[in-house]
């Protein structure tokens, strides 16, 4: 069926068309990504979306999402909505190709089978991470990307967490050999590289609770710990210590050793953060711990997951990257009142001052807390993930608007990232 939530005469749709470069069409959108895309009306893209899903809650919520945007009080958007619900709905999109840039975002199984088929469509691609969430995939996402290579479109995945400040400072600080030092190789006792990622499963948003699917909790659907979440994190450990240099999986990668273990629910439990009635006792596998060397550099990763933060705590994050004269960590805890911050610890107390210095002439100032520094990151830079969304949207349409600006170590790098997740998954299955 279709629905038009706000119709327009078809004269002005036409005009409309022809005056925008982009039209989006969204297919099955099973995460608030997709409609996060619509939060702000964008240059250059036309008002009239094409949603294509199964008619179902995914469906619903999606639109419901989007009609807030249009009916809140402070600058409301005006998207119009026309719906194709029905369960031929991929088939459909791609007879009708009513835009030339498809997002995804939601369920993971399948999902990289209609990337491939939309960009041999000739259509361009933004779908959120994971594309893929077993190692078997990992010739369909090389194939994906090389078709959208010979199609000349542009296929992308939403890395967020390279728009947040205090990655960006990292990187930066990691990079800068009067801070930093050397690069070191570490081992697997003492890995270069350490991250931990702690998110809860069950929270409360403005007081209310914020649901998943049922289906999330399949990790046949939705994957593990590390191919889902733990993908940011494998991006951020390539992004940050070979920044714009290509990696080669075959050559550059070896896995180390890889481990999973449960979270278990109570029935109880699985209602509440679900919403749904019925269902059983759940052992959810969404914890894994990986190890790996990228270019000989020691890395090593935890993903976790339990049910519910305690009162006054939530998420936590934790990246250590160590060099010879400091090590640089982004630390998100209790003591930052779980707001991430930049810490450079040196090596030598003796170094402090040098290092207090460079961080300086950097343009940035730390303040000194003994045994190490803190950088001091002004207000206007601490944005929320749905300002880095929006940063994200604004460089995938340069690259829709010039495929070839899209960096070539962008594809090597995406199969690496895959590469990781996928096999460090598959290791802690003994397989």
């Amino acid at each position: 069926m279709s629905i038009r939530l706000a119709p327009m005469a078809a004269l002005a749709v036409m005009r409309a068309v022809a005056a925008d470069d982009i039209r989006l069409a969204t297919v099955d959108p099973g995460h608030f990504h997709a409609a996060l895309l619509q939060k702000e009306m964008l240059p250059g893209i036309s008002r009239r979306v094409h949603v294509y899903a199964p008619l179902g809650p995914d469906l619903t919520a999606h639109l419901n999402r989007v009609a807030r945007y249009n009916l809140r009080q402070q600058n409301p958007t005006n998207w119009e909505m026309e719906v194709h619900a029905a369960p031929d709905f991929f088939e459909r999109m791609l007879a009708e190709r009513p835009g030339n840039v498809v997002v995804f975002s939601g369920r993971n199984r399948g999902k990289i089978e209609r990337i491939g088929r939309s960009v041999e469509a000739g259509l361009h691609v933004l779908a959120d991470k994971p594309w893929i969430i077993v190692a078997a995939d990992l010739p369909r996402l090389e194939a994906a990307l090389n078709t959208a290579d010979n199609k000349g479109v542009v296929a992308w995945d939403a890395m967020t967490q390279r728009f947040e400040i205090t990655c960006v400072l990292q990187r930066e600080l990691v990079n800068d050999a009067a801070i930093f030092g050397e690069r070191l190789q570490g081992s697997p006792d003492q890995p270069t590289v350490y991250m931990e990622s702690v998110h809860y499963l069950f929270k409360m948003v403005s007081g209310t609770p914020n649901l998943r699917p049922a289906w999330f909790f399949d990790i046949r659907e939705q994957g593990e710990g590390l191919t889902d979440v733990g993908t940011h994190l494998v991006d951020l450990v390539q992004w940050i210590l070979f920044p714009d240099q290509a990696i080669d999986h075959r050559t550059e990668i070896r896995m180390l050793q890889g481990r999973r273990w449960p979270t278990p629910l109570s029935e109880a439990q699985l209602r509440q953060v679900t919403g749904e009635p019925g269902g059983a006792r759940l052992d959810y596998y969404c914890n894994n711990s990986v190890a790996y060397t990228l270019r000989g550099v020691h890395v090593k990763l935890d993903i976790k997951w339990d049910f519910e933060a305690a009162p006054g705590t939530s998420d936590t994050e934790l990246a250590i990257f160590r060099g010879s004269r400091a090590s640089i960590e982004v630390r998100q805890g209790r003591e930052e009142n779980y707001r991430p911050e930049v810490y450079v610890v040196p090596v030598r107390v003796e170094d402090k001052a040098a290092i207090l210095a460079a961080v300086r002439r950097r343009g940035l100032d730390a303040e000194d807390l003994g045994a190490r520094l803190r950088l001091v990151i002004p207000d206007r830079h601490r944005v929320g993930h749905e300002a880095h969304f929006a940063m994200l949207v604004e460089k995938f349409l340069g690259y829709v608007r010039n495929p070839k600006s899209l960096p070539r170590w962008e594809k090597p790098n995406m199969l690496a990232k895959y590469f990781v997740t996928t096999m460090g998954v598959k290791l802690g299955r003994g397989e």
